[in-house]
């Protein structure tokens, strides 16, 4: 085989130019997303999108911003803001707005909120739709103006990010008819993309930048305008009346939401809080699931990640198995289409790995970015085989199981191909040039793996965590493998399984510190610091209970513990930094995992305060969303958690850290061999006096269970049983 050369960057090397700027965070305005497909809205919450130097703000599709700027005035004064709101589903965002003083030659004309407008908007198949309802409350009939201002800059999301470019595409002039207006822009890939917005009734005037409507509305009576932003390549003919489309529309947009969602187990609970955080996560979840030929993928997260990424969809499907085993279906099928078949230096592929990260936008084309199908992480093609081994273990579907294996196959080949070059054992990460990421875990910043003195690790470098992927990865190549007849790979699994247990307890373990070295280095030196990133290893098995333990312990300290949940990086370390991206802050999935390691190795005390510090935070919280991350300062009396300024949300791993912790806390998992639906050692945190889990599925059959508190114990009923399924109960 050729083997590409690997550049292994000094420790003073900084973060490529695409790392996410933050020279505005995202919290110093409240915003409203919406997504359904490849595409994503910002909006404020008012639901405009201003134009503002680092503004995030605006529509966006595969990967191009196609509006920039969408501005609602009144009278040409900005609206008075009532409320603003989801639907508990995500499909659509409700603005009630007001007009402000309006003024005539210094005098006021018409009081503020005497006209009340309500903006009503979804999208679906790359086009937004919105009706906007004029409803005058004055005693005499008003003559109203209603402007939309609007643009695109058509921006790669990359730029948005920060990153810079010396060229540019070409704008085209706008075409305007008199109820459309085209925006179109010719990439330096020479792509055309376009936005069409059309109009209904039709606007006062209308030019290549502004829409606007004269009405005169009498007392008590309304007025509607349908706006459609169609970002398709090609947008569709504008013959259709604006208004039944916009109908049609909505109703086959909460379908297709409410037919995804019905897939997962439902909850609730006596802590109507709780139940408002569970439905926010499940509804999450479900918005950033875009449906492929090859089943459900979620891609990662809002702003930045609103794309398909290997390891994100990995762990969220691994996190939400319990739930919907369709999303790791669907995760699987499309990781194995894209799976790597070749040698690239710049996309660091090589046979069997699985991808990182696909882009679709103008810079990725171009190879401005390196992103368009790159491969640059070691832990996903672990992750790949190791989902693959839960999902045979969740649903006994040796059908889809079958077509995998050939994927599977050349998965582990990786691993004991490319992934362990040196042939010490243990699968190390290389980027083949100065381009790709530099650190490629989960932690990929560039500061995120060093020694107990701060000097960052030089690579190759040997993640703790992936270690317990590659053992996990192993062990289901052995459970796949005896399912499907492969007994003799099977067994030589299972061995390659126990060495790496053995060769890792060795080589990692860190007496003085009580836990795992988050890494080798290249000169397999252990990096001696407490992170967070042992706790991985928990959920895999691959650890001894003594250690764990001792794990545990130190998890729940001060030094780990921030009140809201477990740091990445332990307080006092060399770079502790609680705003750090992944050297303190708190990360709501890698807590998650953390717990669930925990729940296996029966420390349901450690489980049950994480649960707690995650769902106190989500209380302080807008829409009681985790978001992708935030900062690890201690908590304090009467104070939320303090926000990271750039992060996503929602975030899908982040979405599915809640449904995660309910199945740590209540020792929750499936046999479907014996048709069992197994509760071990359960136990409900402190804020849940009883829980009601519907339509958990085992094949066709499915059962309700309440779960309720009694004094120290729970205890557990079935309420609704169809089909051959039953309820164990293990203590």
């Amino acid at each position: 085989m050729t083997v590409s050369a690997a550049v292994h960057p000094k420790a003073d090397q900084v973060e490529p130019p695409y790392a996410v700027g933050a020279t505005l965070s995202l919290q110093e305005r409240q915003y409203r997303t919406l997504k359904n497909g490849d595409m994503f809205g910002i909006f404020d919450l008012s639901g405009n999108s201003l134009p503002y130097d680092g503004g995030t703000e605006g529509l966006y599709n595969r990967d191009t911003r196609h509006l920039s700027v969408f501005d609602l005035t009144i009278g040409g004064g900005r609206p008075v803001l009532l409320s603003s709101t989801l639907r508990e589903d995500n499909t659509a965002l409700i603005c009630d707005l007001a007009n402000p003083d309006l003024t005539r030659d210094g005098k006021v004309v018409l009081d503020h909120s005497m006209v009340h407008v309500r903006r009503v908007r979804f999208m679906i198949n790359a086009t937004l739709f919105e009706r906007i309802q004029i409803r005058s409350f004055a005693h005499e009939p008003q003559l109203i103006r209603l402007e939309f201002a609007f643009d695109s800059d058509f921006a790669d999301l990359f730029e948005v990010r920060g990153t810079p470019r010396a060229r540019r595409g070409t704008k085209q002039a706008p075409d305007v008819d008199e109820t459309s207006v085209t925006l179109g822009y010719v990439g330096l890939d020479e792509k055309r993309r376009s936005t069409r917005l059309r109009f209904s009734p039709t606007p006062t005037a209308l030019d290549g930048g502004r829409a606007t409507f004269d009405m005169e509305i009498q007392p008590g009576q309304q007025a509607l305008i349908y706006v459609e932003i169609d970002c398709n390549d090609t947008p569709a003919a504008g013959t259709r009346d604006l208004r039944t489309h916009y109908l049609m529309s909505l109703v086959e947009s909460r379908r297709w939401m409410r037919t995804r969602s019905a897939r997962a187990a439902a909850m609730e609970s006596s802590n109507e809080l709780f139940n408002e955080a569970i439905r926010r996560a499940i509804a999450d979840l479900y918005m950033l699931i875009t449906e492929k030929p090859t089943g459900l993928y979620p891609y990662a997260g809002i702003p930045w990640f609103t794309a398909a990424f290997g390891r994100d969809a990995l762990i969220t499907a691994y996190q939400a198995l319990w739930l919907d085993p369709s999303i790791a279906r669907g995760v699987l099928a499309f990781l194995a289409e894209v799976q790597a078949t070749e040698t690239s230096a710049a996309a660091d592929s090589e046979p069997g790995k699985i991808v990182h990260e696909m882009r679709n936008g103008e810079m990725a084309e171009l190879g401005e970015v390196p992103f368009h199908r790159y491969y640059g992480s070691v832990d996903s093609t672990p992750l790949f085989v190791m989902l693959a081994g839960a999902y045979y273990e969740r649903t006994h579907d040796a059908h889809s199981l079958q077509k995998l294996w050939p994927h599977l196959q050349a998965a582990m080949t990786w691993v004991a191909q490319y992934g362990d070059r040196d042939g010490d054992g243990f699968v190390e990460y290389y980027r083949a040039t100065g381009s790709g990421l530099q650190n490629q875990g989960w932690k990929d910043s560039y500061d995120s793996v060093f020694h107990a003195n701060g000097d960052l690790a030089e690579g190759p470098i040997a993640l703790c965590e992936v270690q317990g992927y590659v053992f996990a990865a192993h062990r289901a190549m052995a459970v796949i493998g005896q399912a499907l007849g492969h007994t003799a790979v099977a067994a030589l699994h299972d061995e390659k399984a126990e060495a790496l247990r053995i060769a890792f307890e060795d080589k990692f373990w860190c007496e003085e510190i009580g836990t795992y070295a988050i890494a080798l280095d290249g000169d397999k030196k252990p990096c001696r610091i407490r992170t967070s990133n042992p706790g991985h290893l928990m959920m895999t098995g691959m650890i001894a209970p003594d250690r764990a333990a001792r794990m545990a312990e130190g998890f729940m300290g001060h030094d780990f513990f921030s009140g809201w949940g477990i740091r990445t990086v332990a307080s006092g370390e060399a770079r502790y930094n609680p705003m750090g991206y992944h050297n303190g802050s708190v990360w709501p999935h890698d807590n998650a995992l953390i717990a669930m390691g925990l729940a296996r190795y029966g420390h349901t005390d450690a489980v049950a305060k994480i649960f707690e510090g995650q769902f106190d935070a989500a209380l302080n919280i807008d829409m009681r969303r985790l978001p992708e991350l935030f900062c690890g300062f201690a908590r304090r009396r009467n104070q939320g958690p303090t926000f990271y300024p750039v992060a996503c949300s929602p975030q899908a791993w982040a979405a599915a850290a809640l449904p995660a912790l309910l199945q740590a806390s209540l020792g929750l998992s499936i046999d479907p061999a014996a048709r069992a639906v197994i509760f071990n050692t359960p136990k409900l945190p402190s804020f849940l006096d009883e829980m009601i889990l519907h339509n958990i599925r085992i094949g066709d059959a499915r059962v309700t269970v309440r779960i309720q508190r009694m004094g120290d114990e729970v205890a557990i009923n079935v309420r609704e049983r169809q089909g051959q399924i039953h309820v164990v109960v293990r203590s």
